[in-house]
């Protein structure tokens, strides 16, 4: 594994974490007692790792194919892989907005006992 594939994997764990905490935010101010991660919410979680790792094997790829002569498609990928994997996470900003209008939960709390 060169340094640039461990730049891109770093950075795949940092979305994917900003992912989950960004979403999970917006279910805390409802919560109480916690929070406990829905069907749909695995569906969306899974679709945004999917996602992200659609985009490490083709957005190298789509780079070449986008700026074939450009030196920095051709021998460091790194680049279109971060722009996707930016792109995924505010696409999944979008894609958590939608569920909530439609009313689906990514989680649900948990009322403590009384």
């Amino acid at each position: 594994m060169t340094a640039q594939d461990l730049i891109s994997a770093v950075t795949v764990l940092f979305i994917v974490g900003m992912i989950w905490l960004r979403t999970r935010m917006q279910y805390s101010r409802q919560a109480r007692g916690g929070l406990l991660l829905q069907p749909a919410g695995r569906l969306y979680f899974a679709a945004a790792v999917m996602t992200l790792v659609l985009g490490w094997l083709l957005a190298p790829w789509i780079g070449r194919l986008a700026w074939p002569a450009t030196p920095v498609t051709l021998a460091n990928p790194m680049l279109m892989r971060v722009i996707w994997f930016l792109a995924t996470y505010y696409i999944f900003i979008i894609v958590h907005r939608v569920l909530k209008v439609r009313g689906v939960e990514v989680y649900k709390p948990v009322q403590p006992p009384v």
